[in-house]
């Protein structure tokens, strides 16, 4: 069983960052995929990036750039690093976890999720 909590939503202005965190417990997060997926207003959710247990990652065109994912094995934590934020990157942001060993990227592949954190962005 592995448990996540995220931290470091808020409200930014465009061209801003933040850093997103999701601990795990449970689980030594250099053991599971680590994936991260946002949720705007009436809309799916969808993916971000996704790092794997062998630091390979995978992230959607439209953060390609300007988003990194990385973890930090002490702290049992992996972060979601967000640059030059756009307006339309609002939303709710989950992090989630798979056991398994591939760079998944729709949500129903993921067994466990945070609980989500808001990120805002104004214009």
């Amino acid at each position: 069983q592995v448990q996540l909590v995220e931290s470091g939503g808020g409200l930014v202005q465009a061209g801003g960052s933040l850093r997103l965190s999701c601990t795990a417990s449970g689980r030594a997060i250099s053991t599971i995929v680590i994936g991260w997926f946002r949720q705007a207003p009436g809309k799916e959710r969808e993916f971000v990036g996704v790092l794997g247990r062998y630091d390979g990652t995978l992230y959607v065109d439209s953060v390609k750039g300007r988003f990194t994912i990385y973890r930090d094995n002490a702290k049992n934590t992996a972060y979601l690093q967000m640059n030059n934020l756009k307006p339309e990157d609002t939303a709710v942001y989950y992090c989630a976890a798979d056991e398994g060993s591939l760079l998944r990227t729709t949500p129903h592949q993921y067994d466990y999720w945070g609980q989500g954190t808001q990120v805002t962005v104004s214009s």
